[in-house]
């Protein structure tokens, strides 16, 4: 049917092919709340969340840094379990989500820039992986060669490889939830009982009284809390369509993912202050069976990695649908192996951390435009350039980077976000109206 003159088109639906850009199939939602808060559990647990939480003192004191800790977690896990419910109530992959606020045409853009950075942190997760790998066999005395870093580097990629290969239903439900959370959660006891003792040995008291040095504001370190969560926002929607339902998803996401912030950043908090001069790989080895529960963190490590490149490979497949996942999701692990052997990660990370700074004001619209929305799904395909959406998303851009610079001590995430969402929340009654379309 010809559209009538002045009226523009609609662009044409998504491929049928094309699984990230569709809901996903009742048959196959399989998560309960539990699968979520295991999943989620473990992708939060980490040497790098340990590793941030040990910059947060001395510049705050022990009780500061513990406050900001708590509501930070709780706060950003928050986000990242509404953005799970979205993604559970309308099936749709992290890349629908921004094809139905942004537009099938410029979303392509954010979902790109998504690929690169998720792309950017495997990489940065195999370096971490084989530092660590090289620290436990250098104090075991088993290797001293310097092909080692290497060697740990391919075997590390070559895991992750071969787990792409499989389904990433089987290894939530299947692996992560019976026996890899179990010997991690093991792992983070043994390491918390070891430096607890260390404090006490020290004075608890003393430690607990400690003031801070300044330096760093507390909306800043807020911040910086909740950056660890905020970063898995253009992943959550990936694993959450594979829900049964949004409640459960919300419910699961949200203590799963606190709960593993919440204690890793407080053990990060207790390394510092206990061992303040050593780096965070040399002080964990250095505890009463320290090597085995380093060694128990590092395969967990693994799940951030996977998860990192399977929503890039389903972000991938929305682009060009003639590519599996599963194709997508192996062709990225490759890349980011050859990427781990080659690049310098000190001058790379800054880069990752611009990118982050992208999808804060990206996900404050995509919140504000989906959230309690009926048919997400139907939005998919509605409009070619949500002309409002893209404006805000580069207004809270633009804000974030001009707070980084100029009023570092506010913080940047939590303003740009509260911006964004109230901008993209107030003109969504013109959303309908603000889409750029294909001229007939």
């Amino acid at each position: 049917m010809t559209p009538e003159p002045g009226v523009a088109a609609a662009p044409p639906p998504p491929a049928a092919g094309n699984t990230a850009l569709i809901p996903l199939a009742a048959g196959e939602r399989l998560f309960g709340w539990r699968e979520h808060a295991a999943l989620w559990l473990s992708l939060g647990v980490g040497l790098l969340v340990m590793q941030i939480g040990a910059y947060l003192v001395p510049a705050l004191g022990t009780q500061a840094a513990l406050t900001v800790i708590l509501c930070g977690s709780v706060l950003g896990a928050g986000l990242l379990a509404w953005t799970a419910k979205i993604g559970c109530d309308s099936g749709l992959s992290s890349a629908g989500l921004m094809h139905a606020t942004y537009g099938s045409s410029f979303a392509r853009l954010p979902v790109l820039l998504n690929i690169v950075q998720l792309v950017g942190w495997t990489t940065f997760e195999l370096v971490i992986m084989r530092d660590g790998t090289v620290a436990i066999a250098r104090q075991s005395g088993s290797f001293a060669g310097t092909f080692w870093p290497l060697l740990a580097t391919l075997l590390w990629g070559a895991l992750l490889l071969a787990l792409l290969s499989g389904s990433m239903v089987k290894l939530v439900r299947k692996f992560i939830g019976r026996y890899g959370l179990p010997l991690v959660m093991a792992s983070l006891l043994w390491l918390s009982w070891q430096f607890l003792g260390k404090a006490s040995a020290q004075g608890l008291a003393e430690l607990w009284n400690r003031p801070g040095e300044g330096g760093m504001s507390t909306l800043s370190a807020l911040d910086l809390v909740i950056a660890m969560p905020v970063s898995w926002l253009p992943l959550v929607a990936d694993f959450a369509r594979h829900g049964r339902d949004g409640n459960s998803a919300l419910r699961g996401t949200w203590l799963g993912y606190a709960v593993a912030n919440i204690w890793c950043y407080a053990l990060g908090v207790l390394v510092a202050l206990t061992a303040p001069n050593t780096d965070m790989v040399a002080a964990l080895l250095l505890a009463q069976g320290g090597l085995i529960a380093l060694g128990l963190i590092l395969i967990d490590e693994v799940d951030n990695a996977y998860g990192d490149l399977y929503s890039g490979s389903v972000a991938g497949h929305s682009l060009k649908p003639g590519w599996s996942v599963r194709r997508w999701g192996m062709a990225l692990a490759v890349l980011s192996t050859a990427l781990a052997m080659v690049l310098p990660m000190h001058s790379l990370e800054p880069f990752l951390l611009m990118l982050s700074s992208v999808f804060v004001p990206l996900y404050g619209v995509i919140l504000a435009r989906l959230a309690g929305q009926p048919n997400v799904g139907s939005l998919v395909a509605q409009h070619r350039v949500n002309l409002s959406a893209v404006v805000i998303w580069l207004l809270g851009v633009a804000c974030y980077h001009l707070l980084a610079q100029f009023a570092p001590n506010w913080g940047a995430a939590l303003p740009t976000l509260a911006l964004t969402f109230l901008l993209a929340w107030s003109s969504r009654t013109l959303s309908g109206n603000s889409g750029v379309s294909a001229a007939t």
